[in-house]
């Protein structure tokens, strides 16, 4: 009861443990089957050969019987027509029991030869299976191979479409947005810089311009001083400001 208890528990880890293996290469084990069962075949094929062998033995004691009957018959019509009939009576008692032994070996030809060509035609088949299930298993490798990689494909994929590209959306609207802050930014200051170019350009004009009619009136009153003009004659300019834009 104990042994069998042990046995039993034994097989049951060795279940597990192939059943392990199984799931975690089951091609290996498909490739393992079948050189084992071409392993078998192989060994099959010794049997079959030495079957063949047998058949062959038996056909040539078939043979050697047939040939036995013929001479026997023939010593026998001699000894008739030669009188002695108790040589052919002897001889006579002879063909009887290599006939016996023909037709007992011819038996057995007939039943190992149909054996053996049942055996042939099992055989034929069975390198047919073995080379069907060489193409199945590299079929199921190559299959078993692109279904992981479409798995690893898909996998990526998804995480790609779940963490990244959401991420690098978001990562592309901040930039954007970034982006369009700082032309924001710089037009604004472009504008302030423009609306800021032109102030004081007025008083800047108005003072350039009482300076050009105080020079004027100096250049005149210089000009009455050392006789070159007469008071009368010399023009007069407005007084202009000096400071700030006219105002009215």
């Amino acid at each position: 009861m104990i042994i069998s208890k042990f046995v039993t528990a034994i097989r049951a880890s060795l279940n597990k443990l192939a059943n392990f293996f199984w799931a975690r290469d089951p091609i290996a084990i498909l490739q393992l089957e079948v050189d084992q069962a071409t392993v078998r075949l192989q060994d099959g094929r010794g049997g079959l050969e030495q079957y063949r062998g047998l058949v062959e033995r038996v056909g040539m004691q078939v043979a050697t019987g047939r040939q036995n009957a013929q001479r026997l018959e023939s010593q026998i019509k001699g000894h008739l027509q030669a009188g002695s009939r108790d040589v052919a009576a002897q001889l006579a008692v002879q063909l009887q029991q290599v006939k016996q032994d023909l037709a007992n070996n011819e038996g057995q030809l007939a039943m190992h030869n149909e054996a053996y060509q049942n055996h042939l035609l099992k055989f034929q088949q069975a390198q047919k299976d073995i080379v069907t299930l060489r193409q199945k298993a590299q079929k199921m490798h190559a299959e078993l191979q692109m279904a992981k990689a479409e798995a690893e494909i898909a996998r990526v994929a998804e995480a790609v479409s779940e963490s990244v590209m959401p991420n690098f959306s978001t990562r592309i609207g901040e930039a954007e947005e970034l982006v369009q802050g700082q032309i924001a930014k710089h037009r604004g200051e472009a504008r302030v810089a423009a609306d800021l170019s032109s102030k004081g350009i007025s008083e800047i004009k108005a003072t350039q311009a009482a300076e050009a009619a105080m020079g004027e009136n100096l250049l005149r009153q210089f000009e009455v001083e050392m006789g070159l003009v007469s008071a009368e004659t010399a023009p007069q300019t407005a007084t202009q400001k000096t400071l700030g834009p006219t105002t009215t």
